[in-house]
């Protein structure tokens, strides 16, 4: 944000240009050359920011908004005090997000922490390594023996990029993180302190103790994934562990070996995958979500924050709970658990009612 200094990149932009980025209809007698420099919430913005309003929660607090401009639907445009240019879109949240990534465009991924152009004093780069034009390595950052960098990546401070890892172009590597063992595709971001291609957690038990087995896979990244802060990928075991395109992890995820992620899947943080778990393309996790070894989540399906998963999740589902069901039942149950603290038939004729209304029953 503005005085800052974080995002000396940002670029400040005139209301004209804003309509042009969002395809935003202006009302009439807007001035259209009004520049904003900075976003901000409704409740907060000053005279050059830009600010929203897509819902009546934040729309009470349009009438004293000092904001430059909001972005809003048909709905709240009335809501605007004078001075407020109004822009009037369909999805203003999906609008502001637009704005605020044309004016901050560093906040979008690691940059180098030094200031670094090229190779960093204090970095260790193994002559056998092989980078493209435009790598950026900062100091303390270690690339091990035939390792590839693509053309525009950067390995930020102290990261370690172990031997034959490929890196493909226009990634980033955030400080402090391991990556090994791994074959990662083209604008991958990798944040902060994340540990990519470690032992996978494989043993066999008997009488005299626990014999490790060998984790001789790898980590296949495929390209324009994101792997928040914390997030450990442990390699495969006989099989690479692979997270497909477009996929997007959160901070302090676990995700065990041989699991196979598809295409633009969502995990939240603190979510758990044990070995060998599948999940299909457009999966959504919620927060704590755990999985327990060769569980298959089919296509689209969604679980809500701390669901257990024991078993196969069909194509589509919406579930929740321990261990994971339907999330039409999870609520029927916990709404009968409710009951019978409170000394009620755990039936009756307001089952129906309460289940009509229940989001639950719209969203299975």
């Amino acid at each position: 944000m503005k005085g800052t200094g974080f995002f000396a990149d940002s670029t400040p932009l005139s209301v004209a240009e804003i309509i042009a980025i969002t395809g935003a209809e202006a009302q009439d007698g807007a001035d259209l050359s009004r520049i904003l420099t900075d976003v901000a919430p409704v409740d907060l913005a000053a005279p050059d920011d830009l600010t929203f309003v897509a819902d009546s929660k934040f729309a009470s607090q349009l009438p004293s908004s000092k904001a430059g401009a909001v972005l809003t639907t048909a709905r709240f445009a009335g809501h605007a005090p004078a001075g407020v240019v109004v822009l009037q879109v369909r999805k203003p949240y999906e609008a502001f997000v637009a704005v605020a990534r044309k004016l901050y465009p560093s906040s979008l991924r690691p940059t180098s922490v030094f200031g670094t152009a090229g190779i960093a004093p204090g970095a260790i780069v193994h002559p056998s390594a092989k980078l493209g034009a435009g790598v950026t390595v900062d100091p303390g950052a270690v690339i091990g023996p035939r390792a590839e960098i693509g053309a525009g990546t950067l390995i930020g401070a102290n990261a370690v990029i172990g031997p034959h890892v490929r890196i493909g172009n226009d990634c980033a590597i955030g400080p402090c993180c391991t990556v090994i063992h791994s074959d990662i595709g083209d604008r991958v971001i990798i944040h902060t302190g994340s540990q990519i291609g470690q032992d996978g957690f494989g043993y066999v038990s008997g009488a005299s103790g626990h014999v490790k087995v060998p984790q001789v896979g790898m980590v296949v990244i495929h390209s324009d994934v994101e792997i928040g802060s914390g997030t450990r990928v442990d390699r495969g075991g006989i099989r690479d562990t692979v997270i497909g395109e477009g996929t997007k992890i959160d901070n302090l995820c676990q995700i065990g070996h041989n699991c196979v992620i598809g295409r633009h899947c969502i995990i939240v943080s603190q979510s758990g995958l044990s070995g060998s778990v599948t999940l299909e393309d457009f999966v959504v996790l919620g927060g704590r979500v755990a999985a327990i070894p060769h569980v298959t989540i089919g296509k689209g399906a969604k679980l809500a924050a701390r669901a257990s998963v024991m078993n196969d999740v069909p194509p589509g589902a919406v579930w929740g709970g321990f261990p994971a069901h339907s999330k039409r039942q999870w609520i029927k149950e916990i709404i009968a658990v409710q009951r019978l603290a409170e000394g009620k038939p755990v039936t009756g004729p307001a089952d129906a009612a309460t289940d009509a209304a229940s989001p639950a029953a719209a969203a299975d």
